[in-house]
């Protein structure tokens, strides 16, 4: 097992593991870390912990320390100054005429580079934009193309629960999120309803996907013809969270609903005397 410390470069952001060497890191702290040959200052998401090798990238750095006060003010100055690179960007895209959008742009902790995150519908020849921007800031520029959901995690916004977006406030990396999931917990599939700001399905439909998966297993599914207390009945309705079935008994016309709980004992009691 390896000693590592898990760190965020950003609110919501993936983790990253380095070594903690001899030092004691504890949640939330600022520490520098050197990453991709230049150095950024990060925050402690998950203080020391073991993990087995095999789960690790090959090559893990130590964090060099923890974030001095004069450290954090030039990563303060560095986030305003790169506030202010954005609106120069975002003027020189359209001096160049290039079908594509700035989201955000970081500065390394060292001004070795210049990141730009930028949103476009196909591929986009921005070699002389690059040029352009490298002669007026002076150090290396680097354009990444990222997807909507990608632009919403960064710029963040309000969803239509009303709380910020789970994106870009908690999550860290995305989930995989299916139709069928909406379908399984009975939603609407109209794409307005069940997709987030990015335009795609809402991240929020998996976390309750495993459970309503496990009373898919357990409750009779619709159309299948049990046996009540009242008598036999086809199924017609099920509320998976809550566990409670709507049979349509034989020579009735309006359905019965009966607790799942219910229903089971006296369907195994029938199983056991039959």
């Amino acid at each position: 097992m390896v000693e590592v410390v898990g760190v965020r470069y950003r609110d919501a952001g993936h983790i990253y593991y380095f070594t903690p060497g001899d030092s004691e890191y504890v949640y939330n702290d600022k520490v520098l870390v050197e990453s991709q040959q230049a150095l950024h200052i990060a925050t402690v998401a998950i203080p020391k912990k073991e993990i087995d090798p095999e789960e690790l990238p090959d090559q893990l750095n130590p964090i060099l320390h923890k974030a001095a006060p004069a450290e954090m003010e030039k990563h303060k100055k560095n986030e305003k100054d790169a506030q202010a690179a954005l609106k120069i960007a975002k003027e020189k895209v359209r001096n160049h005429r290039l079908e594509m959008k700035i989201v955000k742009v970081e500065y390394t902790f060292d001004r070795s580079k210049l990141i730009f995150s930028f949103t476009a519908d196909g591929r986009i020849d921005f070699r002389e934009l690059v040029k352009d921007l490298a002669g007026v800031f002076r150090t290396r520029i680097e354009l990444r193309q990222i997807g909507v959901r990608d632009e919403a995690k960064l710029v963040g916004g309000i969803g239509p629960c009303g709380r910020p977006l789970c994106c870009s406030s908690f999550l860290g990396d995305f989930v995989p999120v299916s139709i069928k999931m909406a379908k399984d917990q009975g939603l609407s599939l109209n794409p307005t309803k069940i997709s987030g700001l990015c335009g795609r399905l809402m991240c929020c439909l998996q976390y309750e996907s495993e459970e309503y998966e496990l009373a898919k297993k357990e409750l009779p599914d619709f159309g299948k013809v049990i046996d009540t207390p009242d008598g036999k009945g086809k199924v017609v309705g099920l509320n998976l969270l809550s566990r409670v079935v709507k049979i349509r008994l034989t020579g009735r016309e309006n359905p019965v609903e009966y607790e799942w709980d219910e229903l089971k004992e006296f369907i195994q009691v029938g199983e056991m005397n039959g």
